[in-house]
């Protein structure tokens, strides 16, 4: 995975139009279907249930999804963005942007779905699970959370959570499995399959716009409140600057996920092609941008010296989605990040 933190939303008209067509489709006579409506309802019931009971094993048990979810709650913002992205809109997430503006990639996807304002739970103690039940949801998403080892037994006698298999893949599942496992048990894998390969093709696009990337060494560095963390390394999966044609320097096999500080002694090891560092703690970072810049150690790096160094805002949330890829970030981060990276390496 990455580097930063999430979680987030609400129904919409659209959500309650869908729910009173189901429930149309099941309740003939107070919908008022004539005979020949009656005759088709098996048919249109078997296209609804097709793929279903789905049952799914879990790091807590297993999760049985009798039929076709219509309303969906998510525990996290990687929870909404997946729902989003398969054309659901939540009928309660948690309320990670307390105030703040919505990104520009949620938003997006909010406003073609027609959702409006999401239904949001408060979400400074954690999981209200009280407010998930009042919704009545017909499955949980729980794809993206680090709080699902508490989580589990009290959501799932609220409906059936669908999460992973192994503890460890809160940190490790890649956005494209999360998604993919919770389009089973919505039953919209080939949704699922049609935005990854959306993904793919619009990296792909802006790699082949930018030869000039490929092969060039990178590093990605991250100044967080405890230390200046090298994010490059060798065991981290080859992420969107790869994709899009860069490579690891040498040093990335010096760091690994839990031994990644760089000392101001060492500044040298950030040295690369091209160097990106982003500051999204902003004041709470171990130095401040000014203060690392100014470093003698930091402008000698050739890097630095050539022009071939840029900074990853984080004002905009592009470091934090960066952070943490999903099936609504990755495809902005790549529209956003590809002119700062041409800029770097082209040294201007």
């Amino acid at each position: 995975m990455s580097v930063l933190n999430r979680t987030s939303r609400r129904p919409a008209r659209a959500l309650a139009a869908v729910a009173a067509a189901v429930t149309c489709l099941g309740l003939l006579t107070a919908c008022g279907e004539d005979s020949t409506a009656a005759k088709d309802k098996p048919a249109a019931e078997a296209d609804a249930s097709a793929g279903f009971p789905v049952s799914l094993a879990n790091a807590w048990g297993k999760t049985q999804v009798k039929k076709k979810p219509v309303k969906v709650a998510t525990v996290s913002d990687g929870d909404t963005a997946i729902a989003l992205a398969l054309g659901n809109v939540p009928v309660i997430t948690p309320d990670v942007e307390d105030g703040a503006k919505i990104p520009e990639y949620k938003q997006r996807a909010i406003d073609k779905l027609g959702a409006g304002k999401l239904k949001t739970y408060d979400d400074a103690d954690g999981t209200a699970y009280e407010a998930i039940a009042a919704e009545a949801p017909d499955v949980i998403l729980g794809m993206n959370t680090w709080e699902m080892d508490a989580d589990y037994a009290k959501l799932q006698p609220i409906a059936p959570v669908v999460t992973f298999t192994d503890k460890a893949h809160a940190d490790t599942l890649t956005w494209q499995d999360r998604l993919k496992t919770a389009a089973k048990a919505l039953g919209l894998s080939a949704k699922a399959e049609e935005v990854i390969a959306a993904n793919e093709k619009a990296t792909a696009d802006a790699a082949a716009a930018h030869p000039e990337f490929k092969g060039k060494t990178y590093t990605y560095t991250v100044v967080h409140p405890e230390q200046i963390s090298f994010m490059s390394y060798a065991a981290q999966d080859p992420g969107v600057f790869e994709k899009l044609g860069f490579t690891k320097t040498d040093k990335a096999k010096n760091y690994a996920p839990d031994k990644n500080a760089v000392s101001l002694e060492n500044l040298d090891q950030l040295d690369a092609d091209v160097l990106l560092v982003t500051y999204p703690f902003g004041d709470r970072g171990v130095i401040s941008a000014t203060e690392l810049e100014s470093n003698k150690l930091f402008q000698s790096l050739n890097a630095v010296k050539t022009k071939h160094f840029t900074v990853i805002p984080s004002d905009n949330s592009l470091s934090s989605a960066i952070a943490y890829p999903d099936p609504l970030s990755a495809p902005w981060v790549v529209e956003q990040l590809t002119p700062l990276l041409a800029k770097a390496a082209a040294g201007q």
